[in-house]
């Protein structure tokens, strides 16, 4: 009998000196392209959030964001992903369809890409630089299960990928080179949990991953290819109230994620995104423009990066360093 390479296996090519893994179908190549040839330093944006404005951070300094530019309208409850060349922003309330992008060494305003399989709010997004995975969301005031695929490099419209085992909404997301993880939510009837993953270079139904530590909604997730972050967002026992908590995951295995340490302030529906190094929880909804940062392979308490350049929150952000681009 042979046995089935699983998906994210790695293996040293002798032959081109290169560091590969499985994606499914074939070993490709884990990228050396360095946001740092193409920014000065991994680049961090935060797009929409009852607003059109797109701002910018170097992720790997502090600092104020600067402006980089406008969505073509304003976004209310959105999510992003992204390449280490295009940003990508999906979804809004009312319903949507649109997907839009921006090229992030460069400034600008975005531009069109493509169309949802169907219209929804905060399709959490993840991504391993060559394929842009969105996921869950609702036609407000109902939840969906849907999954849908891009291909960065290219503007169309979005294709099915399967279902999450869960509805939800107002859930966070990470992602590693080979997995992407959608994490608690608003579900129906009641806020949930569950953390589930998919393997991004497949298509397929999301799996079970674990649980956060408790039932939350308006979640924010960033990683590096090894851990992820959760900032839990809004929490519902004893009673709702917006937490500090931060919690991780090891994302090559299952189980439920650990508490990491605090936040400098109670964030809900905040934008998170990373570098290699550090994680970045910004905004909060309704309003605030403050920026945590903390260095995602210890533990430990956030500390204050800067602020963006206007308050906003039930929004997200993107980098062109994070986990799922290795």
């Amino acid at each position: 009998m042979v046995n089935k390479v699983p998906v994210g296996a790695l293996r040293f090519n002798t032959d081109s000196a290169k560091l590969e893994y499985f994606d499914g179908n074939q070993y490709v190549n884990i990228t050396t392209d360095s946001p740092e040839a193409n920014t000065g330093g991994t680049r961090g944006l935060f797009g929409g959030g009852n607003s059109d404005t797109i701002d910018y951070i170097t992720i790997a300094t502090t600092g104020d964001a600067l402006d980089f530019g406008n969505l073509s309208e304003t976004f209310f409850i959105n999510k992003a992903l992204a390449s280490r060349v295009r940003g990508i922003f999906a979804g809004d309330r009312p319903a949507t369809t649109k997907i839009e992008f921006v090229t992030i060494a460069s400034t600008g305003n975005s531009q069109d890409f493509g169309d949802l399989t169907d219209g929804r709010e905060d399709p959490a997004g993840v991504s391993n630089g060559t394929r842009g995975v969105m996921a869950g969301g609702a036609p407000y005031p109902t939840n969906v299960n849907t999954i849908d695929y891009i291909t960065i490099a290219q503007t169309g419209n979005a294709i099915d990928f399967g279902d999450l085992i869960s509805v939800r909404r107002h859930h966070g997301s990470l992602e590693s080179p080979v997995r992407g993880l959608f994490v608690a939510g608003s579900g129906t009837p009641n806020v949930i949990n569950s953390i589930e993953y998919i393997n991004i270079a497949t298509t397929g139904n999301a799996s079970d991953f674990g649980d956060t530590s408790d039932n939350v909604y308006g979640t924010s997730g960033c990683s590096n290819a090894v851990r992820g972050l959760i900032g839990l967002g809004k929490i519902t026992t004893p009673s709702e109230a917006n937490s500090n908590i931060i919690e991780f995951v090891t994302i090559a295995s299952l189980g439920n994620s650990q508490d990491f340490g605090d936040l400098v302030g109670a964030k809900y529906a905040a934008g998170g995104t990373s570098s290699p190094t550090r994680g970045v929880f910004g905004g909060h909804y309704p309003s605030s423009t403050a920026i945590d940062y903390v260095q995602i392979m210890t533990t430990g308490n956030a500390q204050d990066f800067g602020d963006l350049t206007s308050g906003r929150g039930h929004f997200d952000a993107c980098s062109n360093g994070h986990g799922g681009l290795g």
